[in-house]
C-alpha cells in the first residue's frame, strides 16, 4: 500500500517576479523557527530557487518537473521526501497559468490541480487598488481550475491601498487575504542576468532569509496557512524502490564552487548510487587533482570568475593532461565554457581557460538558448536515445572546426545547427542540463564508462 502524506502548499503568482521566492523562503524559515520540519520543491528545472529553499529549510531543495520527468518518478520523489515532514511546500515557476500549451497541462496550475494542492497566490499590488480582485478572479476561473486558499498582497504602499484591495478581493472572489507585505529592502533576493543571485554569491544570504522570515512571521497569518493545508485531502503515491547501491566504488571529481554551483541533488545521489565516490574540487583555489576516474562539471556562472579560473594554471594543466589521457567527463554549460580555449565577458579582456575544446566562448546580452530541450542521442554511445533536458545560456562556443556532436536537438538551441553534446576524448560537453529523474540511465551509463576506464 502506498504511503499517504499531507498535500503540499503551492506558492505561485499571476506573473513572474511578483515576490513568490521571497514568500517561499520566508515562510519556510518562519515555519522552521516554530519547530516544524519543512521539505521544499521547485516546480520546473530552476537551480537557484532551490538553493535558497535549502538555506531556509536546512534540507536539500528539490525539483518537480511534469514535462521532463516521468509521472511515476516525480510523484515518487514528492512522496519519498515528504515522508516524516510537517509541511511540504512547492514554489511554482513563472505565473500560475503559464505553460507550454494552451491547456496549461504543465503549468503550476496544472500541477496544483493534479495534486489537489491549495495555492497561496502572491499578488504584486503595487500599481493597483480594486483591480487586484480582477487579477485574482481571473486566476480562479482559468483552466486548469485550482483552489486558491489565500492571497498575499505584496509591495503595498499604504494601508489605504491595502484596505481597498482586501475589500475588493473579498467581495468579488471570496478568497481571504492571508497577509499584506510592504516593499522593504533587505527581505528579497537580488536579480542578475540569469535570474536570481545564488546563495554562494550573496554574502548576506542568511541575513536575507532571516529578514524574510521575520516579515512573514509578523505580516502573514501562519495559522490560517497551515489550516488551509490540513483541510486538503491526503496524497498517496507509490515510492519507487531505491536501486541497490553499487559495491564497487570509483573516485569521481566534481568541480563545485561559486563558479560551478548548478547541481541537482538527485544527480549527485544517482552517481553515488551507481558507484561514485564523490570528491569536490575547487578549480579556482585547488592546485592538485587526486587520482580521479571520472569528472563531472556542472553549470553555473564561470563568466563572473574568469580571472581566478584562468590564473590557476596548475589545475588547468593537470586537468587537460588527464583529459588527454582518456579521463571520462560530463561537462554542462558552465563546464563547457571552462573547457574551452578562452572566454570574455561584459567587455573584459579575453582570458585563457583549460583549452581542451577548440574555440572560444563569447557572451551576448540576450539568451542564446533558453527553455526546454528535446535531444536524441545518436550512434552506439552510452547516452543515446531520446531525452528531455533544458538550457539557459547567454554564451556561444565559436569553434574553428566542424563539431562532432552526440545529440540531435529537436527542440532548443544547444551549440547551434540543431546539435549539442560536443564529443572529444572520453566525454561530452553540452549546453543541455539533464536531471537524473528525467534521464534515469544517465548516472549508470556514466559510471559504466568510468569503471571501464578504471580497469585500464
Amino acid at each position: 500500500m502506498a504511503p499517504s502524506f499531507s498535500p503540499p502548499l503551492l506558492i505561485s503568482a499571476p506573473a513572474k517576479s511578483s515576490g513568490k521566492t521571497t514568500v517561499a523562503i520566508g515562510l519556510t524559515r518562519a515555519l522552521v523557527n516554530r519547530g516544524l520540519k519543512v521539505q521544499t520543491f521547485k516546480k520546473g528545472p530552476d537551480y537557484i530557487d532551490p538553493m535558497w529553499h535549502s538555506l531556509a529549510s536546512g534540507r536539500p531543495g528539490r525539483n518537480l518537473d511534469t514535462w521532463m520527468m516521468p509521472e511515476a518518478l516525480w510523484q515518487g520523489s514528492l512522496a519519498r521526501h515528504s515522508q516524516g515532514m510537517d509541511f511540504t511546500l512547492i514554489e511554482g515557476n513563472h505565473g500560475l497559468h503559464d505553460g507550454l500549451d494552451l491547456e496549461g497541462r504543465h503549468s503550476s496550475a496544472g500541477l496544483a490541480q493534479q495534486l489537489g494542492a491549495p495555492v497561496l497566490l502572491v499578488v504584486d499590488g503595487s500599481g493597483m487598488n480594486r483591480g487586484a480582485a480582477a487579477l485574482v478572479l481571473g486566476q480562479l476561473t482559468m483552466q486548469p481550475k485550482v483552489q486558491i486558499a489565500g492571497v498575499v498582497l505584496n509591495r503595498i504602499r499604504s494601508q489605504r491601498q491595502a484596505d481597498k484591495q482586501i475589500q475588493a478581493i473579498a467581495h468579488h472572489t471570496g478568497v481571504p487575504v492571508f497577509g499584506v507585505l510592504p516593499s522593504l529592502p533587505g527581505a528579497g533576493v537580488e536579480q542578475r542576468h540569469l535570474g536570481l543571485s545564488t546563495t554562494g554569491e550573496t554574502s548576506e544570504a542568511e541575513k536575507i532569509v532571516q529578514a524574510a522570515a521575520a516579515l512573514m512571521n509578523s505580516e502573514l497569518d501562519l495559522d490560517k496557512i497551515k489550516a488551509a493545508v490540513s483541510q486538503a485531502s491526503p496524497l498517496s503515491f507509490a515510492v519507487p524502490p531505491t536501486p541497490k547501491r553499487a559495491s564497487q566504488r570509483h573516485l569521481v571529481g566534481v568541480l563545485r564552487n561559486q563558479a560551478f554551483c548548478f547541481f541537482y541533488p538527485e544527480n549527485l545521489e544517482a552517481l553515488e548510487q551507481a558507484g561514485a565516490e564523490l570528491v569536490f574540487l575547487d578549480p579556482c583555489t585547488d592546485t592538485e587533482i587526486p587520482d580521479i576516474q571520472g569528472l563531472y562539471i556542472g553549470g553555473g556562472f564561470p563568466e563572473h570568475f574568469l580571472e581566478p579560473l584562468s590564473r590557476n594554471s596548475a589545475f588547468k594543466e593537470q586537468l587537460k593532461t588527464r583529459l588527454c589521457g582518456g579521463l571520462p567527463y560530463w561537462a554542462e554549460c558552465g563546464g563547457l565554457i571552462y573547457l574551452a580555449e578562452a572566454a570574455s565577458f561584459a567587455g573584459q579582456e579575453s582570458v585563457d581557460l583549460v583549452g581542451w575544446l577548440d574555440g572560444s566562448v563569447e557572451f551576448s546580452r540576450r539568451p542564446v538558448g533558453y527553455g526546454y530541450m528535446e535531444l536524441e542521442g545518436t550512434g552506439d554511445h552510452w547516452f543515446s536515445g531520446k531525452h528531455q533536458a533544458h538550457e539557459f545560456h547567454y554564451s556561444k562556443l565559436n569553434s574553428p572546426a566542424a563539431l562532432d556532436c552526440q545529440f540531435q536537438v529537436h527542440r532548443g538551441y544547444g551549440l547551434g545547427e540543431q546539435q549539442d553534446g560536443l564529443l572529444k576524448g572520453a566525454g561530452i560537453a553540452s549546453y543541455a542540463h539533464v536531471h537524473a529523474l528525467s534521464s534515469p540511465d544517465w548516472a549508470p551509463g556514466f559510471l559504466q564508462q568510468i569503471s571501464q576506464y578504471a580497469l585500464r
